[in-house]
Parts: C-alpha cells; sequence; structure tokens
C-alpha cells in the first residue's frame, strides 16, 4: 500500500531568481502552493511527485512589478491560474514534466533529502531542498526589453529553488 505525503506549507517554500538588466538578481516566491509524495517505503526512491503554484500568488515585494508578472505578458494568471509538476523519476535528482502557461516541459531539478523526523505533536515529517534552471522562454515567456548599453533587461534564465516539508498522512 503507497503511504501519501503532503506538504506541510507553513514550513515550505518556493522562490526564483532572475537576473535584472544583466547586473543583479531579482527574487521572488510564490506564496500559495500544495505538493504530494506517494511511494511505496519511507526511502523516498521511485517516489511520486506532483506540485500546484498558484501563479496569482508571485510575490517580489514589488507592487507594480507583481501586477506585470500576473499579466498576460507574463504568467497570464487569468488563463494560466497554475503552474504544475508531475515526477517521471526520482532518485537524487528529480525529472518530471514542468507546466508553465500551458507549456509542458521536462525539468530536471537536484534534490537533497534532509531526513524524517517526528515533531513534538506526533506528526512524522520529511524535508527536502531542491534547485534547479529553466529557460522562461522554453515556456513561452518572452516578454522583454532591449538595453541602450546592450543585453536585456530580463534573462531568460531562472533559478528556481525551494525549500519543503511533508507530513506522513
Amino acid at each position: 500500500m503507497a503511504t501519501q505525503w503532503n506538504l506541510d506549507p507553513t514550513h515550505s517554500e518556493i522562490t526564483f531568481r532572475v537576473k535584472h538588466m544583466m547586473i543583479s538578481n531579482v527574487k521572488g516566491q510564490f506564496k500559495n502552493f500544495t505538493a504530494q509524495v506517494e511511494m511505496d517505503d519511507d526511502a523516498f526512491k521511485n517516489a511520486k511527485v506532483s506540485a500546484q503554484v498558484e501563479t496569482a500568488s508571485v510575490d517580489t515585494n514589488n507592487a507594480d512589478r507583481d501586477v506585470h508578472l500576473k499579466s498576460a505578458e507574463f504568467f497570464d494568471v487569468e488563463k494560466y491560474p497554475e503552474i504544475t509538476f508531475e515526477s517521471s523519476s526520482l532518485s537524487d535528482d528529480v525529472t518530471g514534466n514542468l507546466t508553465i502557461n500551458g507549456v509542458t516541459k521536462p525539468v530536471k531539478l537536484n534534490v537533497h533529502f534532509g531526513g524524517i523526523n517526528v515533531d513534538p505533536w506526533g506528526n512524522t515529517k520529511a524535508g527536502f531542498t531542491f534547485e534547479g534552471n529553466i529557460k522562461r522562454s522554453d515556456f513561452g515567456l518572452t516578454w522583454n526589453t532591449a538595453l541602450d548599453t546592450g543585453g536585456v533587461l530580463v534573462s531568460d534564465d531562472v533559478k528556481i529553488a525551494g525549500e519543503l516539508q511533508f507530513v506522513k498522512a
């Protein structure tokens, strides 16, 4: 029988970093997301991982930029309310299909398993850290502006990362 693990959102985060004006990074996060892990044992090998991220929850600590990111020029939150991920394999890395703006592409994320522990209330929890890189143009996110000094306003390369804690169901 498969064991289900559900995201503990109060101890989890998903962040991203994008080079801005080719000189510094802008960091953001998604505040609302869920994830589940289903597996046959506590080794997490051959586990199935799925995640759903609410695009309207994007937060870069700048209200004007967040409005732009929610618009049709980026996440188009009215048309595409979720980013999803479905794993296809899990070992030291997780490989799976990432869907942004209706475009699905395979991605590989580096994963570190932090371990399993029991909290003071008797809940069994597991922790993971992940990171990876995607090209936003692969998902149709192509808005940009050329700079007079050369280069572009927003890099195509996006670094994604997360700290995820799961509770055994």
